[in-house]
């Protein structure tokens, strides 16, 4: 009992820190968030490239690539995760700031945060993302290959035609077992042209 006590107790201090979180991100001028959004990617993929050496050739080569840093919480029998990025088209150079949202049902209990760089293959997989018009399955392959070499791309994942998806957990404990529901979107207001 004084486990399930203290585990209760952890997970609304994780919900608590979220909001906070939010609340603060909201007092912050747009170009003020835009930035730090653009220091939390280089920070992601610094640790990419750390873990991966071979990610580094692979996010200089691919169409585009987004990276997105994510908080989940799972408590009893509901979770939820909020995120937020950025996706690059290295073709053009254009930024689009992005919003992830998932839902899931599930036994479960924990906090964790994680990092999930996309890596997309070509220009269809990059307007699929960005749209929303993306399904990701429910199980991805163990290895994603390099659409130009042919070759494994090592700690990647394929989820969908296109798309390899790099995960990184960052902080936090999570015992889980969930159908989740994930969105990713564009981000409206962080996408306005500065005045």
């Amino acid at each position: 009992m004084k486990q399930f006590a203290m585990r209760l107790f952890l997970l609304t201090l994780a919900c608590l820190v979220a909001i906070t979180a939010t609340t603060s991100a909201a007092k912050k001028s747009l170009d003020e968030q835009r930035q730090e959004i653009r220091e939390m990617s280089k920070v992601t993929l610094s640790k990419l490239y750390e873990k991966y050496p071979s990610a580094q050739r692979v996010i200089g080569e691919c169409y585009g690539y987004a990276t997105l840093s994510n908080s989940n919480t799972n408590i009893i029998l509901f979770s939820s995760s909020r995120g937020r990025g950025l996706a690059v088209n290295n073709r053009t150079g254009e930024e689009v700031f992005m919003k992830m949202k998932e839902v899931g049902i599930g036994l479960g209990a924990g906090a964790r945060e994680f990092d999930l760089v996309f890596v997309f293959d070509d220009e269809d997989a990059w307007n699929r993302f960005l749209t929303g018009k993306n399904k990701f399955g429910g199980e991805v392959s163990a290895t994603a290959t390099d659409g130009n070499a042919g070759g494994a791309v090592e700690g990647a994942t394929l989820a969908s035609k296109g798309i390899w998806i790099y995960q990184m957990t960052t902080k936090g404990l999570s015992l889980e077992a969930t159908l989740n529901s994930t969105s990713y979107y564009k981000d409206k207001k962080l996408n306005k042209k500065s005045e």
